[in-house]
């Protein structure tokens, strides 16, 4: 999904979350105005892509401990000039997970943020542009924590909101994934 077809699919995609509503012109704007919106030098914000990662049953999805952030999240990244976010997507739930059952359950947008990313060391404060799409794993396949995280682990939908605290869009997408299952 390159640049031209990221904005038809977020001319074309369906929300019932206000918050995801009010996003779609910013992530337009920051696609339309600025050439190097995938790289991370564009200092006021940038496109990531993130991998929501659900069991085959859709009853647990896996997060990771960011080491910098010191929150639970679901993996994800810079996408650094590529402007295939679902490779991206993809490339960053292998990279932090070590799974290699990873399946797209479609390869539509699962969930757009944006989320202010603090501070840290000599990387001013910015903006990620965040395309989720939304993948199948084996949650009995060994997992490999990578260098970016403290730790990985599959928690069941109904227990995340112990570990998300009030990270909204982790509780968004708990609540898409109840919808897709049910």
């Amino acid at each position: 999904m390159i640049r031209s077809q990221l904005l038809e699919s977020l001319k074309t995609y369906q929300t019932t979350f206000d918050t995801e509503i009010s996003f779609i012109p910013r992530f337009k704007s920051l696609l339309v105005n600025f050439e190097n919106c995938y790289e991370r030098r564009l200092l006021s914000g940038h496109i990531t892509a993130s991998a929501w990662i659900v069991d085959e049953m859709g009853g647990s999805a896996l997060l990771v401990h960011h080491k910098k952030l010191h929150k639970w999240l679901q993996p994800g990244g810079h996408a650094d000039g590529d402007e295939n976010v679902i490779s991206v997507a993809m490339k960053e739930a292998q990279e932090e997970t070590g799974l290699k059952s990873l399946c797209f359950l479609h390869a539509n947008i699962f969930d757009v943020d944006i989320h202010l990313i603090p501070q840290h060391k000599t990387i001013n404060t910015h903006f990620h542009y965040d395309i989720r799409f939304v993948f199948t794993a084996d949650s009995n396949e060994t997992l490999v924590v990578s260098d970016e995280s403290n730790s990985l682990q599959w928690f069941p939908l109904d227990e995340i909101h112990k570990v998300a605290g009030n990270n909204n869009s982790i509780h968004r997408m708990v609540l898409k994934t109840k919808f897709i299952f049910k």
